[in-house]
């Protein structure tokens, strides 16, 4: 929200005090005087006239996690772990899940307690890649590399989908890099082949790279330059 607007929204003050304030450099965000009427104010943020506080604010988190197989991309299951079980008890209210993964699928998951952040990570018009190692059961063949980019028809959706950059690693293996996240886009894709799919890693989700010092189960705190990089 723009930080006029988030001033006014506020009983104690119109416009015209709004406007007073901001050319008095009255107001604080973050601990920075600003004037920008423009200036955004997100649930983070601490706002402060003089030195009353109007929005406490609270911490962002953004984690990396490497999902092992057997949990569910979920906050609560009454089947299934997830994986929110993965983590702390302190964080498992507070987080949701950027970009899902199904049960057996593994790699790369990042969970944040900032809305904002996660839809600019996973709207579609972003075109973040997704990339993710394949293994199938049958051989793949060099034709399919063609029509990963051509696109596949889903008729459930009556969609086709978006150019998808097939590499060919070995006789069951390949990396695949999509922009979107269609439900079981990938065994769907590679279905078209009667090639099912017998394992699936993420492991990069834009900028994004899984580290590789964490073991299944692992998180960690995502870096500056990482949450900046969205």
């Amino acid at each position: 929200m723009r930080l006029d607007r988030f001033l006014t929204n506020l009983p104690a003050y119109n416009r015209q005090q709004v406007r007073l304030l901001l050319v008095q450099r009255r107001v604080r965000v973050d601990g920075v005087v600003t004037a920008d009427p423009l200036h955004e104010v997100r649930e983070f943020s601490r706002v402060a006239v003089d030195e009353h506080v109007l929005q406490a604010g609270r911490a962002a988190r953004y984690l990396m996690l490497h999902k092992p197989a057997g949990c569910v991309s979920a906050t609560r299951d009454p089947a299934h772990p997830t994986v929110l079980d993965l983590l702390p008890a302190e964080l498992r209210d507070e987080l949701h899940i950027a970009g899902r993964l199904d049960y057996n699928t593994t790699g790369l998951m990042l969970l944040t307690n900032d809305g904002q952040w996660s839809r600019r990570l996973t709207q579609p018009r972003t075109k973040l890649a997704k990339i993710y190692r394949v293994h199938t059961e049958d051989e793949i063949g060099a034709h399919y590399v063609e029509k990963f980019l051509q696109g596949f028809y889903f008729a459930f959706e009556d969609l086709t989908t978006q150019p998808a950059q097939l590499d060919i690693l070995g006789p069951h293996e390949a990396r695949l890099a999509i922009v979107e996240g269609r439900y079981h886009q990938v065994k769907r894709m590679f279905g078209h082949f009667q090639n099912k799919v017998i394992a699936l890693h993420r492991e990069r989700m834009g900028p994004i790279e899984l580290d590789a010092g964490l073991l299944p189960g692992q998180y960690r705190d995502l870096r500056p330059d990482e949450i900046a990089a969205i």
